[in-house]
């Protein structure tokens, strides 16, 4: 898996339920500038990944299952193969 489709498809779940990264993020009792752009990666350029507890939360928040998401990521796998 590919640390771009994991937040691609947080971005992707947050729109398919009408919500803002940061209103996904609220929703989910987190802070509202958890989903930002700026935070994927490390001041040192290193990826920062999503924690489990973090994917579990957002799930939780939208009623999505675990099911679900993975769909989702395949989706993005897939856009991400056909652009390149």
């Amino acid at each position: 898996m590919k640390h771009k489709i994991i937040w691609n498809a947080i971005e992707r779940l947050a729109k398919d339920n009408g919500l803002s990264c940061s209103g996904l993020a609220k929703l989910s009792g987190l802070d509202a500038t958890t989903f930002n752009k700026s935070k994927w990666y490390f001041p040192d350029g290193s990826p920062r990944w999503p924690s489990c507890s973090t994917i579990s939360k957002i799930i939780a928040a939208t009623n999505t299952s675990v099911e679900h998401f993975a769909e989702i990521c395949a989706q993005e796998k897939q856009k991400l193969t056909t652009e390149n």
